[in-house]
């Protein structure tokens, strides 16, 4: 697997840190304990994401990326699919693209379902290669994801990846907090 890349101007690079493909069924509990701390999910919320994410590996398409340790540990994961418009996602952002004539973004798309990155290794731009290499093999002209939506590290990341607010205030069912939907050309924007 290939390194975490270096970028001039960012902070040092943790070393040990490999980016390439994985099988993620396996590693459901392990990524979904990296999902925890990273989003701040309770146990219940833990229980009800292991099914959707074990549905998502297997749809037409899908594809997992990790940030491995030295150690084999999971710092890090990213996965996506062609986007379907018959997916729940997807039938729950449509209005709100509409209403802005963009739900066009919706066909020809690699969707981002989830990217983490443990809390103990963000920052160091392994949440950048994880979208860039998982993006870079997409068939798909573009890219479209969703973010909770407030300034944040994330979305600062994806802004300087070249994705745009397409719909804000985008309310999931048994979601505390309103989404973003975002959507980029690809390739990605590199620095």
């Amino acid at each position: 697997m290939p390194s975490v890349p270096s970028f001039p101007g960012s902070e040092p690079q943790i070393p040990d840190v490999r980016v390439g493909p994985i099988d993620l069924a396996p590693r459901v509990d392990e990524a979904l304990a990296v999902q925890k701390l990273a989003f701040g999910l309770s146990e219940a919320e833990i229980g009800v994401r292991r099914q959707i994410v074990l549905r998502h590996l297997v749809a037409p398409g899908a594809r997992a990326y990790g940030a491995l340790t030295a150690e084999n540990r999971l710092a890090g994961f990213v996965y996506g699919m062609p986007n379907d418009r018959s997916h729940w996602w997807s039938t729950i952002v449509e209005p709100y693209l509409r209403a802005g004539d963009l739900d066009g973004w919706l066909d020809d798309s690699f969707v981002i379902t989830e990217l983490h990155v443990h809390p103990a290794f963000q920052g160091h731009g392994i949440g950048r290669a994880l979208i860039t290499t998982i993006t870079d093999g997409a068939r798909e002209p573009r890219s479209i994801l969703s973010a909770i939506d407030t300034e944040s590290p994330a979305r600062g990341l994806y802004r300087s990846l070249g994705y745009q607010d397409l719909a804000r205030q985008v309310r999931f069912p048994s979601a505390a907090k309103p989404y973003a939907v975002m959507g980029a050309p690809l390739p990605l924007r590199r620095r």
